[in-house]
């Protein structure tokens, strides 16, 4: 059931807000219902009444019906006071509730405010609230803000948010404008950069350049949510039982041992059972079926023994006991995924769990993959030469992008032509995000990538203190990030998760993300200079243990598939011996 609140001071004009929304809500052909909180105490029944004698006769409900309504009215008699959802489960279905007060709860809610109450706004403590509707002007809010008295537009706020009215969230391409050509750009003086340094300043210059899209959630596996996601109804939407058994109102069987007369019927899940189970008494429940009228309590079948009409147990009661609350998981109105998640399967389970069908994503992010080069030709089967370098850095960055949840695009090889180079740079545009490029990004006679982007583009030629991988390009080519890898594939490999990695995700609107590591013993000893951060192949051992690869060297691309994580060594000298402690990331952390 979607609902939304209003809330504010006494006298802010919450319900001719809330009676206004009705009109004009219901008017668009959505059924509207309220439920409205009352701080004292109050009655809608008068004295001298037959249904007002029922009541002070000692009837816990009495029901008065008419050919136009019909009224329930329940005493709670020293009872403690029903929640929100509980509440709400009493209520028919329709399209929206609105709820006026209970702004301690976690729902969606607009707070109205008229400035003769003098008091402060509550939705600069209160997260849950999502928009104010004020009659003067209000500053420094981080949230929409309506005129009091535009239903129109209050209106539409609020049927975008419970997603009864879903919008065109389809926006342009926000690539170009967000990416400036200077992005890269070090603090003036910096020469050699640690690794830590060289990520936290990714981290800090780069965010979403994807646009938006309306998806099916059984298809957004993988998509990036562009907006919070707020429950449409409860889970579970009404109160039911967590197994096979018999139901009663514990505070109404008196005491053990236990025999109560069994009521005809039973409940059962997608069945309920219609009825009132009478004090005293006990229904057959099975696992999931709605809690009946009359029932706050499941004992297990195989607690008990069945015969002649009747139950009988033993043991000690508890109120509540094998059963689930209405949204005791997630209540509806309640924000179940912030906006940068990026979705897995048991993601997509919550949401439609939660009525959600249909999310605003972000785009995927295209990343195109170009590898440089006269040596490198494709490994097609036909002879080569020694001189030949097999392309194997391309394969292995487009599967990563690929593994990664981005569009991979594969824009080929190009030999040491800074023509053809321009030519194929200038082709991407509109056709890619970000570009990934392995080769030519260092300073050499044959670095084509670093000497065009310095020339036409925008440059920054990053020297990492790092082994395998000094030296990274990064720059722009007509709005586009480029990140230029070394040509080895083992330090190509190592830039890509550690830089390329997280940064990709900063640009798909994931946000920034960090590899898990481990802190294992060493199966292996070193002795390491200090200066850089240091990358080793690693391979995790039955006991426990990480052992390295036999060789350091950035062309043993077997080693890459020999490994099953990374080893990392920090900045400073470090003598290493069998048993010392050192931190392993194993290829999942790194989303491979």
């Amino acid at each position: 059931m979607r609902i939304f609140g209003v809330v504010g001071w006494k006298n802010s004009g919450k319900t001719g807000l809330i009676e206004r929304l009705v009109t004009e809500i219901t008017a668009r052909g959505f059924s509207v219902a309220t439920l409205k909180h009352a701080h004292h105490s109050f009655d809608v029944d008068h004295q001298g009444k037959d249904s007002f004698r029922h009541r002070e006769a000692g009837a816990n409900e009495v029901l008065l019906a008419s050919r136009q309504r019909w009224a329930l009215m329940h005493e709670l008699r020293g009872e403690d006071e029903p929640s929100l959802t509980q509440l709400l489960a009493h209520m028919s279905p329709n399209d929206l509730v609105l709820i006026e007060g209970y702004k301690r709860d976690g729902h969606m809610k607009i707070e109205a405010n008229r400035a003769a109450t003098g008091q402060p706004l509550i939705a600069l403590e209160d997260d849950s609230i999502v928009a104010v509707a004020s009659d003067h002007a209000l500053d420094d809010l981080n949230v929409p803000k309506f005129d009091l008295d535009n239903t129109a537009a209050i209106a539409d706020f609020v049927l975008e948010q419970v997603g009864l009215v879903v919008r065109d969230v389809t926006v342009p391409d926000l690539a170009a404008p967000v990416m400036r050509n200077d992005c890269f750009a070090l603090p003036e003086g910096v020469n050699w950069m640690p690794v830590d340094e060289a990520l936290a300043h990714l981290e800090g210059r780069l965010s979403g350049v994807v646009g938006e899209e309306s998806i099916a959630v059984p298809n957004a596996v993988g998509r990036v949510l562009a907006h919070p996601q707020v429950a449409l109804r409860s889970n579970p939407p009404g109160a039911n039982s967590a197994m096979d058994g018999y139901g009663f109102a514990a505070a109404t069987i008196g005491e053990a041992p236990y025999v109560l007369p069994l009521v005809e019927g039973r409940a059962a899940a997608g069945a309920p059972f219609e009825g009132i189970v009478p004090k005293g008494h006990a229904i057959r429940i099975l696992t999931g079926a709605l809690v009946p009228n009359g029932v706050d309590t499941v004992v297990m079948e195989e607690d008990v023994n069945r015969t002649d009409g009747h139950v009988a147990f033993q043991g000690a009661v508890k109120a509540g006991s094998n059963t689930r609350r209405a949204g005791e998981d997630v209540e509806a109105g309640q924000v179940a995924l912030q906006a940068g998640h990026k979705l897995r399967s048991p993601d997509l389970a919550l949401l439609t769990g939660l009525g959600i069908a249909q999310i605003g994503a972000r785009k995927q992010l295209r990343v195109g993959v170009l590898s440089t080069g006269d040596e490198i030709i494709a490994a097609d089967g036909g002879a080569s030469g020694p001189d030949k370098t097999y392309d194997a850095n391309r394969p292995m960055l487009l599967s990563l992008a690929a593994r990664w949840g981005f569009e991979a695009i594969d824009l080929g090889h190009v030999d040491d032509d800074r023509a053809l180079l321009k030519t194929c740079l200038d082709q991407a545009i509109g056709k890619v995000d970000v570009i990934l490029t392995s080769g030519g990004a260092s300073v050499g006679d044959e670095d084509h990538v670093s000497a065009l982007l310095r020339e036409e583009g925008a440059l920054e030629a990053w020297r990492i203190a790092l082994k395998p991988g000094r030296p990274l390009a990064l720059g722009m080519w007509q709005g586009v990030p480029i990140f230029g890898l070394p040509g080895n594939p083992v330090a190509a490999f190592v830039c890509a998760v550690i830089f390329a990695r997280p940064s990709l995700s900063a640009l798909s609107g994931a946000g920034w993300i960090k590899p898990q590591g481990f802190m294992l013993p060493a199966a292996f000893a070193k002795s390491k200079r200090a200066g850089r951060r240091e990358y080793l192949r690693a391979r995790l051992l039955e006991d426990g243990s990480v052992d390295v690869y036999k060789s350091e060297g950035s062309g043993r691309i077997s080693g890459l598939s020999w490994a099953d994580g990374l080893v990392e060594l920090g900045d400073a000298a470090q003598e290493i011996n069998e048993g010392d402690l050192l931190r392993y990331i194993p290829y999942g952390s790194f989303g491979i």
